[in-house]
Order: structure tokens, then C-alpha cells, then sequence
């Protein structure tokens, strides 16, 4: 964590700091001088230059293979230098390399020589390559977990517009055949010394394990760090995540040429639209990543971007077959045609649900990942994103060979999205707990916590709360960051829809003593072992749902938990919690049937989007702690 102690208000607040606007220029020029490279060199061997061996119609693929070629084999040796040395020095020496780089690239643009170019390509991949896990590794050692949202939003945001601009520089640059090469290769220079001057005033970030063994052997190295990863199975599988994610923009991003023209009837300007829409898009999901999660690391944003995607995948499909025939549309013609705004509305909306997947991903790698292992692991994640983008390449390739049309490839790889989507989810519970949590905060009601300052960060404690409706934990969940088990009355779990969702959690079930005492004492031994585990241990010691609204009295187990805590060595911190406001909404037993207090009868009691608040109170210390006097602190909660 960063010593700064200043912290941003909000995402673009951190272009004004030190400890994160040299950094962003930096990365953004890079990306920008990356696609420059590539798009002007496509251009050149396309339309200008004769090369028998880099014919003119693959000149893109095998460009676009070989940037990608080093992330493939020297990802795994990146990450072990990340993790070795002060990232803010690896930065500047990587941006040293990069001015070497475009020097020789200008002179192989001032000369047109086709094979120091394509050379220039591997060397930036290589460039890229060491720089990535620089660049994930170094935001969560400057910013916090209220920033790293945001943060990540803004270098996602910023990466899609370096690309666009890049691209769109390359293709005006070389539009003048006489001079446009070398005005290339000036601007390219250019680039890399601007990069070069930001990276300057990157501030210094220690390394993670600066004891580490370097291991020359790349394959073996890419193999142990995806053994390493997978010692996470909730962040290896948010890597596989993210790679597919990447799987599915590149098959749009690499069809759009050939889409604006045999689809769209339109120009290269219709092309060049299509990136643009795609990647403001892009840019827009990962900025509003930070305000729909309330500037948390809100992984329920993942399922609502994975049904974006799927959705607006698969309506682009139907929007093509109600396209006007057409030849040679120019731009003002294509923009003028109703049907063809459905289009870029799909892909706007396709691209914007992208950057609400991804950025929660990345988020979350970076704060579950081990930090001595963190740049390792992004490497790990850099190998896997370039096999799953050129397996993307390879299956487009062999749809498109098979007599599939483009529109038929964007359904295939929607539907394909849903599918793989729900897989993950189902083997990562906790996205799709998130999600419910989210839709129910956002949704459902307008929901508050104030106090949240109190939630520690990291280690073991417990939080105890008043139970007013049957989805007090989904709340609670909403409100922290990290993961929370409870200890939940077993009863609850014979309910058809909530029982399944709180086995999702892994809730522990809890019954009276003197009814099942073996399930009584295995209940206080899980809860237990997720304080020694370090985990976040959610309590309602009430012990059932209140029936008119009023704290009823704190039952003698949770003090138990403490005790044995304490006996143990284990120091935790005990945390009050009240809900306010949530009392006689549908969730809430307010109703009366047949003398019983029911819940969930009438949907619409109280109107829509009620405000429900939850108040955190300061942690009260495990020792000589009473029933009475817990239950004091989270009635005072309650009546704030």
C-alpha cells in the first residue's frame, strides 16, 4: 500500500497525483506507440510496398502473430523480473529499450525495409511483454482497495483509446506515400521519448521478493506459474476469465474490415467507425466500473457484463439480417440508414458490457493475488490471453473456411459467451452471490453504509448484526469487499431459492443444542477455522428474524465463538453492525397469516427502490465482552 496518505475522491482524481498520472502516461503512450507500429507497417506492406514474402492479404495476421509471439514465450521471464526488482526502475529500463526500438524502426520506415520492421514488431511485443505484468503489479502497490476499481478502470479505459489513437494515427500518417513512412517512424521516436520522460517521475515501488531465483528456462517457468496460480482457484479462474474475454473482442475487433465492407457495404471509414464505437465503448464500461461498484472491487458486475455481452452479441446478428443491399457506402450514407445505428448500438452497448467484465477481474486478481507472487500470476494470466487469442484467430479462420458468414460467427461466439460464462460462474459461487447482491442494493432498494471504514481489510473478524429480514446477509455481502461466511439458522436453509443461494456461500448451518447437538457443535468449529483461516466471520445472534421490528435478546453463542478464539491465541475484533430501515419491507415478517408472521407476500408494500441503510460501528475488543453489552452497542446502531 502506498505511503501517500492522501486518497482520491474519485478515478479521475488520480490523473493529479504522482503516484498514478506518470504511470498512466506512460502506459498509454506505449499502447499508442505499439499500434502505430503495427497499423502504419499493415498499411505499408498493403498498399505501398511489394513484399513476396509478407503477401499483402495476411500482412495484418502475421503482424498481429508476431507481437504476440513474446507474450507467449517470454511472459513467464516478465513476471520474475516484476516481482525481483522495484518496478518504477523496470519501467524506466523498459522504456530505454523502447527508445532503441523506434530508433531503428524509423530508420527501417525511412529505408522501407519490410524485415527490420517486422523485426521492430517482435522487439515492441517484447516491450509489452515485460512492461504488463509491471503495469497490473504496480496499481495495487500504489492504491487502495476504494481506488483499485478505479484505477484499473482508468488504465483500461486508457489502453483502448491509446490503441484507437494509435491505429488511427498510423493509417493518417501513411496516407502521404511520398513522406508518410518516414513521418511515421519521427512519430514513433517521438512517442517512445515522451514515454520515457513520464516514466521518469514514476515514484520508487520496492520489490515483492527481491530474494527470488531468477529461472532462465521460460517453459518451465510458464508452466510453474500456472501451477502457481491455480493455487487460487477463484483468482486461476478469474485468468481464464479475462483470457476469455480477450477470446471474444478479438474475434469482433478482427473482423471488422472485412464486416464493414461484405456486410455493411461500406468504406474504410465505416471500418474505422466500427473501432471507434467499440472502443469508446470499451473505455465507457471500464469507467463506470468505479461508480456502480461504490469505488469497491465489485466482482457483481462480471455476470451483468458476461449477459451484456451475449445479449447485444447475439441481437447484432439479427440486426445484419434487416441491413439495407448496398455497394460502396461511404461514411455520411452508412450513418444515414436507420438499421445501421442498431448496428453500432449493439456493438457500443457489446464493447461497454466488455469493460463492466473485465475490469472487476483484473481488480480482483491484483487484491487476492499473493503480493510476492503478484507479478508472476499476471504473467501467468498474459501467456493464457495470447493462447486464447490466437485460438480465437484459428477458430474464426476455420468458421469463415467452413461457409460461415461474419454475423453467424458473431452468434457462435455470443451464444459461446453464455455458455462459458455460466460454467465459470457456477465454479466461482462468489460472482454470481456478488451479482444478487448487487441487483438487491441497486435494484431493489437504494442502499447506504455508512461507518464501512471499520470493515478491516484484511485478517479474521467477527461481525454481529440484528436480523430483520431474510436477506440481511445479502446485504451484509453487498457491503464488504471481501468475501463473508455466516452462521445462519439451519431453518433457513429448507427455503427453496435463499436455502440454494446461502449454500452458494458456504454458510454454516446452526441449530439449538439441546435439538441436534452434533450440527450445534459442528457449527462453532467451522466458524472457528474461518477465523484461523483469516476470513470474515458474519454472526445474527438473535438468533431468528425479528416478528415485530424490535432487537430481541443476543443468545450466549456468540460470546462461545470468542472465547474459543481467545483460548486459541486469536486475536478478533468483534464489529456491530445494525440495519436500519429494512423493517416492514417484502423480505421483513411484517405481514400476519393465520396468526403467524410471514414474509415475502406482498411484493409492492412499500414502493420501489426504498432506502435501507447499515450502520458499522468501531470494533469492541473480545475481551470481558457481554451479551448485553454487544447488544447495546448494536441497538445504539440501530437508533442512530
Amino acid at each position: 500500500m502506498s505511503s501517500d496518505p492522501r486518497q482520491a475522491s474519485n478515478q479521475f482524481a488520480l490523473l493529479g497525483q504522482r503516484r498514478f498520472a506518470p504511470f498512466f502516461a506512460t502506459q498509454f503512450l506505449g499502447a499508442a506507440n505499439d499500434n502505430l507500429l503495427k497499423f502504419a507497417f499493415t498499411v505499408l506492406v498493403t498498399y505501398q510496398l511489394q513484399v513476396a514474402w509478407l503477401p499483402a492479404r495476411a500482412a495484418g495476421l502475421w503482424i498481429g502473430a508476431v507481437f504476440i509471439l513474446p507474450f507467449v514465450l517470454f511472459s513467464a521471464s516478465a513476471g520474475q523480473l516484476a516481482d525481483k526488482f522495484d518496478k518504477a526502475s523496470l519501467i524506466r529500463a523498459v522504456k530505454n529499450l523502447e527508445i532503441a526500438i523506434m530508433a531503428l524502426a524509423a530508420w527501417g520506415f525511412a529505408q522501407r525495409r519490410a524485415g527490420v520492421l517486422l523485426a521492430c514488431v517482435f522487439l515492441m511485443g517484447l516491450h509489452s511483454t515485460l512492461f504488463g505484468p509491471v503495469k497490473y503489479a504496480y496499481l495495487p502497490a500504489h492504491l487502495r482497495e476504494r481506488e483499485l476499481t478505479g484505477g484499473n478502470g482508468m488504465v483500461e479505459m486508457g489502453t483502448f483509446v491509446a490503441i484507437l489513437l494509435g491505429n488511427l494515427a498510423g493509417g493518417l500518417l501513411m496516407s502521404a506515400p511520398a513522406a508518410g513512412a518516414r513521418q511515421v517512424g519521427w512519430a514513433c521516436l517521438a512517442l517512445a521519448l515522451l514515454g520515457r520522460a513520464a516514466a521518469a517521475r514514476i515514484p520508487a515501488t520496492p520489490p515483492t521478493d527481491p530474494a527470488l531465483r531468477l529461472n532462465p528456462d521460460p517453459f518451465s517457468e510458464t508452466w510453474r506459474n500456472l501451477r502457481l496460480a491455480r493455487g487460487n482457484l477463484v483468482v486461476f479462474r478469474s485468468l481464464l476469465g479475462i483470457s476469455w474475454m480477450w477470446f471474444f473482442g478479438a474475434v469482433f475487433l478482427s473482423q471488422f474490415p472485412s464486416f464493414a465492407k461484405e456486410v455493411l457495404h461500406g468504406d474504410a471509414q465505416v471500418a474505422s467507425l466500427l473501432l471507434v464505437v467499440f472502443s469508446v465503448g470499451i473505455g465507457a464500461g471500464s469507467l463506470l466500473c468505479e461508480s456502480l461498484g461504490r469505488r469497491h472491487v465489485e466482482i457483481g458486475l462480471v455476470p451483468l457484463g458476461a449477459m451484456g455481452m451475449s445479449v447485444f452479441a447475439v441481437d447484432l446478428y439479427f440486426a445484419t439480417r434487416s441491413l439495407p443491399p448496398g455497394s460502396g457506402t461511404g461514411l455520411r450514407d452508412f450513418l444515414a440508414a436507420a438499421p445501421n445505428w442498431r448496428v453500432m448500438a449493439d456493438l457500443a452497448l457489446l464493447s461497454l458490457s466488455a469493460g463492466l467484465y473485465s475490469v472487476p477481474m483484473y481488480a480482483l486478481v491484483q487484491l487476492r493475488a499473493q503480493p510476492t507472487h503478484r507479478a508472476r500470476i499476471i504473467a501467468a494470466n498474459n501467456i493464457l490471453n495470447a493462447l486464447f487469442m490466437v485460438a480465437s484467430a484459428l477458430l474464426a479462420s476455420l468458421l469463415l473456411w467452413l461457409g460461415w458468414s461474419i454475423p453467424q460467427v458473431f452468434l457462435f461466439v455470443g451464444l459461446a459467451n453464455a455458455a462459458v460464462a455460466a460454467y465459470v460462474f457456477l465454479l466461482v459461487p462468489e460472482y454470481l452471490l456478488r451479482f444478487v447482491a448487487w441487483v438487491l442494493t441497486h435494484l431493489v432498494y437504494r442502499f447506504r453504509v455508512r461507518g464501512e471504514a471499520a470493515l478491516p481489510a484484511t485478517g479474521p473478524a467477527l461481525l454481529v448484526c440484528n436480523h430483520v429480514s431474510f436477506v440481511d446477509a445479502v446485504l451484509l455481502m453487498a457491503a464488504s469487499p471481501r468475501p463473508i461466511r455466516f452462521l445462519m439458522d439451519h431453518e433457513i436453509f429448507r427455503i427453496a431459492l435463499l436455502g440454494w443461494l446461502f449454500r452458494l456461500t458456504r454458510a454454516i448451518p446452526v441449530a439449538p443444542r439441546g435439538e441436534q447437538p452434533l450440527v450445534y457443535q459442528a457449527a462453532f468449529d467451522q466458524a472457528l477455522q474461518t477465523l484461523r483461516d483469516g476470513d470474515l466471520l458474519a454472526i445474527f445472534p438473535e438468533g431468528g428474524i425479528t416478528r415485530d421490528g424490535s432487537l430481541q435478546e443476543f443468545k450466549p453463542g456468540v460470546l462461545r465463538i470468542v472465547e474459543r478464539a481467545r483460548a486459541e491465541g486469536l486475536d478478533v475484533p468483534v464489529i456491530p453492525m445494525a440495519l436500519g430501515n429494512l423493517w416492514g419491507s417484502f423480505f421483513s415478517r411484517i405481514e400476519v397469516r393465520n396468526g403467524r408472521n410471514v414474509a415475502m407476500v406482498r411484493p409492492l408494500r412499500r414502493g420501489c427502490f426504498n432506502r435501507v441503510d447499515l450502520r458499522v460501528g468501531e470494533p469492541l475488543p473480545g475481551g470481558g465482552l457481554s451479551c448485553e453489552a454487544l447488544r447495546d452497542a448494536v441497538r445504539r446502531l440501530a437508533e442512530a
